[in-house]
């Protein structure tokens, strides 16, 4: 499991990011910046890099965050120990990730229910097909209405 042909963010895709372009263009949003973390190997890294994601939005007075990976499996640990630290620090937080057909995580806490489907294969599958399952324009518009949902919801505009 991980990154396959479908679910890998291209260097075109990352020059035209759709989070960027919406989030970006949003009146209602002061997009803050970018904050790209890696997928350890350790379990003692994978919750470090969580923690210190979530004190550095602490930190620059971050009211909302999304985050995406273009992986699952193992990096499903990384991802939801960092949506649990973010929301542990009174931000509002919603994921982006391909989940398809498998429809569930290797792990999951009370985050999960925050975390949109990236999917577009009909059978809902990793494919060969570079960049089928990457998230796109309506992901990131419907990233953007999830989150101010759930900021309104948490007390955070």
């Amino acid at each position: 499991m991980g990154v396959g042909p479908s679910t890998k963010e291209t260097t075109l895709h990352h020059f035209h990011d759709p989070l960027v372009q919406v989030f970006g263009n949003d009146p209602d949003i002061n997009l803050q910046g970018i904050v790209v973390v890696g997928t350890p190997q350790d379990n003692s890294l994978k919750h470090l890099v969580g923690q210190r994601t979530a004190k550095w939005l602490k930190g620059m007075g971050t009211h909302g965050a999304v985050i995406s990976a273009d992986g699952w499996g193992n990096s499903d640990v990384d991802f939801m120990n960092t949506m649990s630290a973010i929301g542990d620090e009174g931000i509002s937080v919603v994921g982006l990730k391909f989940i398809g057909k498998q429809a569930t995580f290797v792990v999951s806490n009370d985050y999960t229910k925050y975390v949109l489907d990236i999917n577009k294969s009909a059978q809902g599958i990793e494919t060969t097909v570079v960049g089928e399952n990457n998230l796109d324009l309506h992901d990131a518009n419907k990233a953007l209405g999830l989150l101010k949902l759930k900021m309104r919801a948490d007390g955070n505009e």
